[in-house]
């Protein structure tokens, strides 16, 4: 039996992408070159790998190989990243993963500044809430994720992420330096039913409220025009301050909580080895843009929480004096525009979240 990595890496295309054109396509292949390989490897394997449906899906037998296809490619990648690394030639492709917030409010900056500093290495993103996010570092499907809240280990902490009230500019009190979430208690609630929910729920503990809220959307782009609309009012990461339009105000909520975003690797297998140059060039970057504020908002992590003491990958060492990115280009913007406004100065229109 002779099994190779071409016939592995169109399979595992053809899994991930639903079909063999988006996988020819995603392998810069002809559809007729995928089909044969994964028809050779079938032949090697004696049975059917996939169901050759819209969307393909994998036979019993394609699930059972699923795994250990993903875990032969990922060693390969890591035997040629290891000699690149040695080489000073680092190359490749990381597979990231990460939740909407993050990939909305974190990724784009970090994104291009990768591609500057890193032109060799190519960063694929993929979306998916908290528990997609683990489960495709678990199985292999992604080399990397940002985690929120992980438990302790050989990541890069990025962000100590502090959650906000988000209040229309009209709202009483929408100019107070601190929000306690008990005055919020007369306003209708809205949250997004996602893997923030459960430290939401936490605030309201500590605050001694009952977590009621009175609607629940799972767009973050739809919760931010809810809010707009003064349907009600909600809690955010400040991660999210980028994409908050113009006639909200995210503020300083009491009690104060926070997230740690985390960019690791899996925990049951080598990394990729170019997770650590990227997770290196990530902190050095962000401690850059915590310093400027209006180049953090410019990049994509206006506000972005606070770049904590990140830990190096290899032995989790903390880097010392790590900077803070403590909202302070948002909030800034939120009381020009204020003063702006009360003064009949024209506005832009709202900027709303993809």
């Amino acid at each position: 039996m002779t099994v190779n990595l071409p016939q592995l890496r169109a399979f595992l295309a053809v899994v991930d992408a639903g079909g063999f054109s988006a996988a020819a396509a995603e392998l810069g292949m002809s559809q007729s070159a995928v089909s044969h390989a994964v028809a050779a490897l079938e032949r090697e394997l004696a049975a059917p790998l996939l169901v050759r449906a819209t969307p393909a899906r994998t036979t019993a037998l394609g699930a059972r190989v699923l795994p250990h296809a993903r875990l032969a490619l990922s060693a390969a990648r890591s035997v040629e990243q290891i000699a690149a690394e040695a080489t000073g030639t680092m190359t490749g492709t990381v597979r990231l993963a990460a939740t909407p917030t993050v990939c909305q409010g974190l990724v784009p900056g970090l994104l291009r500044h990768w591609r500057e500093e890193q032109p060799r290495i190519t960063v694929r993103v993929f979306e998916g809430d908290s528990a997609e996010v683990a489960g495709w570092l678990a199985d292999g499907t992604t080399d990397a994720a940002v985690l929120i809240d992980p438990p302790p280990g050989p990541g890069v902490q990025l962000a100590e992420d502090a959650y906000r009230a988000l209040l229309p500019r009209d709202h009483p009190l929408a100019d107070e330096p601190l929000v306690d979430l008990r005055d919020l208690e007369d306003d209708q609630f809205l949250i997004s039913p996602n893997g923030c929910e459960a430290r939401i729920r936490t605030i309201h503990g500590l605050a001694g409220l009952r977590f009621s809220p009175t609607h629940r959307v799972r767009d973050l782009a739809t919760l931010i025009s809810m809010v707009q609309a003064g349907i009600g009012v909600t809690v955010l990461s400040e991660v999210s301050r980028s994409l908050i339009p113009s006639d909200l105000v995210l503020l300083p909520l009491a009690p104060q909580t926070s997230r740690r975003l985390v960019l690791t690797g899996p925990s049951d297998r080598p990394w990729h080895p170019a997770i650590r140059t990227l997770a290196d060039s990530a902190v050095d970057h962000l401690a850059r843009v915590a310093s400027l504020p209006a180049v953090a908002e410019e990049a994509g992590v206006a506000g972005a929480a606070r770049v904590a003491g990140a830990a190096r990958v290899a032995g989790a060492a903390r880097v010392a004096g790590a900077a803070r990115v403590a909202g302070v280009a948002g909030e800034a913007r939120d009381r020009e525009a204020g003063k702006a406004r009360e003064a009949g100065a024209p506005q832009p229109l709202p900027r709303h979240a993809p």
